[in-house]
């Protein structure tokens, strides 16, 4: 009797416990999946890079008092505060800005047109990635800069110059993202996905790029740092009325003209505009992909 008894307790503590855990499971993803708070977003996110520039800025203004080094090297914060406002009083402030911003979005999205489709020929086709995949690894650790005399020679001073130098310095990076990313993908998603169905492009759609996602969105990031740096580059080496003054024309304009105020402006907005673009875009997408995935449940 008591054999019998054990027997039929044994299942319904089983299943006890199992819908107890699931119960946890649940519970503990329900409280802290929450939104937070604004004063705490402000507090967690906003409050330590402020105070990391108003440090900067502090340490800046005394190496400038104690005139480690001359005016002319390094100017006050002030300075280049008149710099911003000459340069807004011009309306040539904005102009600067956008002028690099749109090839660099502009060069982005067409790096990203052709270096996803490439990434996933690569990563599923192996005599194509035995063919390419050194050769995008080369092309990755080669510095943006080198492209910029022969794209002056073969296309000449103009847009697609600066777009073919921003597509050689991103393209690798999106590329070897969406391997990596790929590789990554557990085999067992890929074998479900078939027996459902999913092959050709509906694979790549439904199975492969969400799966690689997280890879994926790292080669972006680093493609748009490519990008922006391979942009930089090419204004600052390549000069031409046609072209209009961008941030790094600014920058060589600077040293041309032995402003350091102006020097230190220019680097300032290639620096903000790099934050900007990762706080506006890539942030948000990574955190989108992470709660998607349930490594990211808070904030």
């Amino acid at each position: 009797m008591a054999r019998t008894d054990t027997s039929v307790d044994t299942p319904v503590k089983d299943g006890g416990d199992l819908a107890g855990l699931e119960a946890g499971l649940d519970a503990l993803e329900t409280v802290e999946s929450g939104r937070t708070p604004l004063r705490e977003t402000l507090l967690r996110k906003v409050l330590p890079p402020v105070t990391a520039v108003a440090l900067v800025l502090v340490v800046w203004q005394l190496l400038v008092w104690a005139k480690v080094a001359p005016d002319y090297k390094l100017p006050s914060p002030a300075a280049v505060w008149s710099e911003v406002e000459t340069a807004w009083l011009q309306g040539t402030l904005l102009d600067y800005i956008w002028t690099s911003v749109s090839r660099g979005l502009l060069g982005f999205l067409l790096a990203l047109a052709i270096g996803t489709p490439l990434g996933l020929l690569v990563a599923r086709v192996g005599f194509v990635r035995a063919a390419i995949g050194p050769i995008l690894s080369g092309l990755q650790s080669l510095p943006s800069v080198a492209w910029v005399p022969p794209a002056v020679i073969w296309l000449g001073l103009n847009d697609s110059m600066m777009y073919a130098v921003i597509l050689l310095g991103a393209v690798p990076s999106i590329a070897n993202g969406l391997v990596a990313g790929i590789d990554q993908i557990p085999p067992l998603f890929l074998r479900a996905g078939r027996i459902l169905g999913a092959t050709g492009l509906r694979e790549a759609r439904h199975i492969v790029l969400p799966a690689a996602l997280p890879g994926y969105l790292a080669g972006l990031k680093q493609g748009w740092a490519f990008s922006w740096r391979s942009l930089m580059a090419a204004e600052i080496i390549a000069s031409s009325p046609d072209l209009g003054v961008g941030l790094g024309q600014l920058l060589e304009n600077g040293r041309n003209n032995a402003s350091m105020s102006q020097v230190f402006l220019a680097i300032f907005l290639i620096l903000l505009v790099g934050i900007a673009i990762d706080l506006l875009i890539f942030s948000p997408l990574e955190r989108r992909v992470l709660r998607g995935r349930g490594l990211l449940v808070k904030g």
